[in-house]
């Protein structure tokens, strides 16, 4: 085996990315060397490769980005149980620490150490990963590479609908991006009754009408009372999950949320934005901000709901070679895509 691999560095501190050989990582003996079949393009990947405010504040430079990925085990340090080469697997790209209150109470999803791959660590654009075993999970055969690369962001939509108990509810959810998008089908297999995504993209709100049952509201041309009043829904919706991180979702939604309602937030606004509380008090409306997925409990729920019929194939609109890399970061930028895998084989 050569000793570099072809990788996808954020080398300048600049808008892109760059496509260089890189020493092939090394690992420790409680870490895995994955060698990386299919990736997933991030609107965090996009954030760094737009080179934001954010992307500056937060990834060093130089850096290999990328953290949605699924691929094969090839190498295992000397104390990894468990595993087995040839293993296929996806992985948590959170990697926490050992010694926060949270962490030793096993509630690793709320450690304030974690470092996130591809983000403070190198990521998985490239053509091997190093990844602790902890962090790895297996992929059934029932589960392709494809959907294994977008596990992350359908954690993501799992842990944030899942946040409140949705069965015959009526839930609302604000952007139909791809995390949207497949947090209405976790919704609907969860046994929600009605589900109403908003969005102000006619593009993706017709991709979501293709990925489940679903009612669209295009808010920039629909009145979202006028659909709330042709469903029956008298006095709100039950459950609202917010994933646009616009301002102006976030105040229709409480809007139009039934008293006492339950909202889930994973969209990140930009940016500080003026926030009317008067509505959440008087409506008496529970709010949770969600991060990530739960280690490792979302893990084992969306691949259980994946192997009992949930289909969320349909969200991967787009796939090119890795060489072709820069084609998908103009689709996904372009809006017009869901999911964009990058073909590392």
């Amino acid at each position: 085996m050569s000793s570099t691999m072809t990788a996808l560095v954020k080398a300048h501190a600049k808008k892109g990315l760059w496509e260089e050989q890189a020493p092939i990582p090394s690992i420790g003996p409680e870490d895995v060397l994955i060698r990386i079949r299919k990736t997933g393009i991030c609107g965090t990947d996009m954030h760094i490769w737009n080179w934001d405010e954010w992307a500056q504040a937060t990834v060093p430079v130089p850096l290999i980005i990328g953290h949605e990925f699924a691929g094969v085990i090839v190498e295992m340090g000397s104390q990894v149980q468990g595993l087995a080469l040839g293993q296929r697997c996806s992985g948590e790209g959170h990697l926490i620490g050992k010694q926060s209150r949270q962490s030793r109470a096993g509630k690793f999803h709320l450690d304030p150490e974690t470092r996130g791959i591809g983000v403070n660590e190198p990521g998985a654009f490239a053509e091997y990963l190093s990844l602790p075993a902890f962090n790895v999970v297996s992929l059934p055969d029932s589960i392709s590479d494809d959907i294994g690369a977008i596990l992350d962001p359908l954690g993501n939509a799992v842990h944030t609908a899942l946040s409140f108990d949705l069965v015959g509810e009526d839930v609302l959810i604000t952007g139909a991006g791809p995390i949207g998008i497949m947090a209405a089908a976790v919704a609907r297999h969860a046994g929600a009754r009605h589900i109403v995504i908003t969005d102000i993209n006619s593009k993706r709100l017709e991709l979501a009408a293709t990925v489940c049952d679903v009612v669209t509201v295009n808010t920039a041309t629909e009145d979202l009372h006028e659909v709330k009043q042709r469903l029956g829904i008298k006095e709100g919706f039950d459950i609202g999950l917010e994933m646009s991180g616009n301002q102006l979702a976030l105040d229709q939604m409480i809007d139009n949320l039934v008293m006492g309602g339950k909202l889930a937030l994973l969209g990140i606004p930009s940016g500080k934005k003026p926030m009317d509380w008067s509505p959440v008090v008087f409506k008496a409306i529970t709010i949770k901000g969600v991060y990530g997925r739960e280690i490792f409990e979302t893990w084992y729920k969306m691949i259980a709901m994946l192997e009992n019929g949930l289909d969320v194939s349909k969200v991967i609109t787009h796939q090119f070679q890795q060489a072709d890399f820069e084609k998908g970061f103009d689709t996904m930028n372009s809006g017009q895509s869901g999911k964009v895998i990058l073909d590392w084989t």
